[in-house]
């Protein structure tokens, strides 16, 4: 679901931009839950799995059965409770604001030693509150596998952090922006699709009709990209190759492919 070759995970985070107010958050899609009671909390789950949508929150809400956990980074060095949540055995997403590379470590080697299941290497995001989206889109291109960002219903509301939040039309444009150059990007494996074949391989065709046992020259000879896929690519030296052999048969346009 996350890293490899999956499209990155993006991440609306809500913090403490829904208010209070349970309707708040059922207007926002892919939430992470944050200071609601056990009641809400299960209100929120629901409506989340009715629309699909994934909701997270921190290890308490095991028994909600959310997909993943999620560790703020106000809790980012607190071992015990990265150990606690480690050993539950689902997967994590942990932020790492204001955090040094030496704690980073130390996080990494916490929870890979706490978690029931073997650790792949694990997918590395992007999280912040710059203005605009570009920087966001910008660690995508270098290789951001989530990237979760505040989000908010009004830029204006009361409180600390909806300004630097993105409004709905912003989230929308942002992920467009991440899915376009993701496809901008293509797949890392490196190879030739059949569809290209037609606009990449070359073929060495007659300039004109040609008469059956005329020996071939090469201001006879052309090459066209394309044209006559069927007949083969011709190689470095392939107009070489052809010069000097005797046609068997006529060619008159426009059937006039020579290999």
């Amino acid at each position: 679901m996350i890293g490899d070759s999956h499209p990155c995970f993006i991440i609306a985070e809500i913090g403490q931009n829904h208010q209070g107010d349970v309707e708040i958050v059922a207007m926002v899609e892919n939430v992470t839950l944050l200071l609601f009671c056990h009641e809400q909390y299960w209100e929120l789950k629901k409506y989340a799995a009715e629309r699909n949508i994934f909701s997270m929150a921190v290890e308490f809400l095991h028994e909600l059965d959310v997909p993943f956990f999620k560790v703020a980074s106000c809790d980012t060095y607190n071992f015990p409770y990265l150990e606690t949540t480690a050993k539950i055995g689902r997967p994590m997403v942990i932020t790492g604001g204001m955090q040094s590379m030496e704690m980073m470590r130390r996080v990494y080697k916490t929870v890979k030693e706490k978690h029931q299941k073997e650790f792949p290497d694990i997918p590395i995001g992007y999280s912040w509150h710059e203005k605009g989206i570009y920087i966001t889109v910008a660690a995508v291109a270098m290789g951001a596998k989530v990237v979760e960002r505040h989000v908010t219903l009004d830029k204006t509301l009361k409180g600390n952090d909806h300004e630097a939040s993105l409004e709905p039309s912003e989230l929308a444009e942002l992920v467009r922006a991440i899915r376009l150059v993701e496809m901008a990007m293509g797949s890392p494996v490196e190879q030739t699709l059949p569809c290209e074949k037609n606009c990449h391989d070359k073929s060495v065709v007659a300039k004109g009709a040609i008469l059956k046992g005329t020996v071939l020259s090469l201001d006879m000879l052309a090459v066209k990209v394309g044209e006559y896929p069927s007949r083969g690519h011709a190689e470095t030296g392939g107009l070489i190759k052809v010069v000097s052999i005797s046609i068997c048969n006529d060619l008159s346009l426009p059937d006039f492919p020579c290999c």
